[in-house]
C-alpha cells in the first residue's frame, strides 16, 4: 500500500510537471525539455557505462543540448535553418579526439557517446516544432513571441498518461497472453487493447479541447502513440535487461528514472510528428 501511495504521488508530480511546463509559457517549454533531455541522456550514460563502454558524457551531453537550443530558435524564427550545420562539428571533434586517446575500443565510445543524441536528443528537438507557428491550446501566460500552441505536446503526453492507465488497467483485470515475455513478461495483448481503447475514447472526447488538428486526426494520433509508444517501453526494457538492471534510475520514486517514465514518448513523438507533417494541415 505504502508503494501504491508513492506511486500515485510522484505520478501526479510527473503530471504536474508535464503539463504546467509545457503549458505554462514559451520559456517553461524549453526548461521542461531540457530537463528531460538531460535527465534521460544522463540515466542513460549510467546504465551503459556499467556494461564496460566508456562513452564521452560531456560531449554527448553538450551536442543534445547544443542541437535542442538550435531547434528551439530555428522552430521560433529567431534562427535560420541553416545553422543546424553546426551539429556535425560535435561529430567531428569526437572522432579526431578518439584518434589522440589510448582506447581499447574507440569505435564503441564513440557509438554510446552519440547514440543517445539520436535516441534521446532528436526526439525532443522535435518538440518546439510542433508548438512554434502553429494556434490552438494556449499557453496560461501570455507572451509576445508570435504564434505558439502546446497543444500537440500537451495532447500527445495526455494519451501517453491515458494508454498506460488502461493499458495496466486491462493487464490486471483481463491479461492472460503475452505480448513478448522474452523482454517484458508483464505486458499482455489484453493490456495492449485496453490501452489503445482507452488512448482513443480520450482522444476522441478531449480533441476540441487539445485543438490544433481535427477529431478524427486525435484518434489516429492516438493509435501512434498506443502501437510506437508500447515499442518505445519494449525498447527501454530490451537496454535494461542488456546491463542487467531493474530501473534506469531513481530519482521518481515507485516510477525509477526519466527513461522508464518518457520511454515510450521517445518512440512516438517522432512518429506522431511526421504524421502531422505529412498528411495533416496544420
Amino acid at each position: 500500500m505504502n508503494n501504491f501511495f508513492r506511486r500515485t504521488i510522484t505520478g501526479a508530480c510527473i503530471v504536474t510537471f508535464c503539463l504546467c511546463g509545457f503549458w505554462l509559457h514559451p520559456l517553461s517549454f524549453f526548461i521542461s525539455g531540457i530537463i528531460i533531455l538531460a535527465g534521460a541522456q544522463t540515466e542513460y550514460y549510467a546504465l551503459i557505462k556499467n556494461s564496460g563502454a566508456r562513452p564521452k558524457i560531456i560531449l554527448g551531453m553538450l551536442t543534445s543540448v547544443a542541437a535542442y537550443v538550435l531547434s528551439t530558435l530555428i522552430a521560433s524564427g529567431l534562427l535560420e535553418t541553416k545553422h543546424i550545420a553546426i551539429l556535425p562539428l560535435f561529430l567531428l571533434t569526437a572522432m579526431i579526439t578518439a584518434i589522440y586517446c589510448k582506447e581499447e575500443k574507440p569505435f564503441d565510445s564513440l557509438a554510446h557517446t552519440f547514440f543517445p543524441v539520436l535516441y534521446v536528443g532528436l526526439p525532443l528537438c522535435l518538440f518546439p516544432f510542433a508548438a512554434f507557428s502553429h494556434t490552438g491550446l494556449s499557453t496560461l501566460l501570455s507572451y509576445n513571441c508570435g504564434a505558439f500552441s502546446p497543444g500537440i505536446i500537451i495532447g500527445f503526453f495526455v494519451l501517453i498518461w491515458a494508454n498506460d492507465t488502461g493499458a495496466y488497467l486491462a493487464g490486471i483485470a483481463f491479461g492472460r497472453h503475452k505480448l513478448l515475455e522474452r523482454i517484458s513478461p508483464k505486458k499482455t495483448w489484453e493490456g495492449f487493447a485496453g490501452g489503445v481503447i482507452v488512448a482513443a475514447a480520450l482522444a476522441w472526447l478531449l480533441s476540441g479541447w487539445f485543438g490544433v488538428v481535427s477529431g478524427i486526426h486525435w484518434v489516429i494520433i492516438a493509435l501512434i502513440v498506443s502501437v510506437v509508444g508500447t515499442y518505445g517501453d519494449l525498447v527501454e526494457s530490451m537496454l535494461k535487461r542488456s546491463v542487467g538492471v531493474k530501473d534506469s534510475g531513481n530519482i521518481m520514486p515507485g516510477h525509477g528514472g526519466f527513461l522508464d517514465r518518457f520511454d515510450s514518448a521517445l518512440l512516438a513523438f517522432p512518429a506522431v510528428y511526421l504524421f502531422v507533417s505529412l498528411f495533416v494541415n496544420y
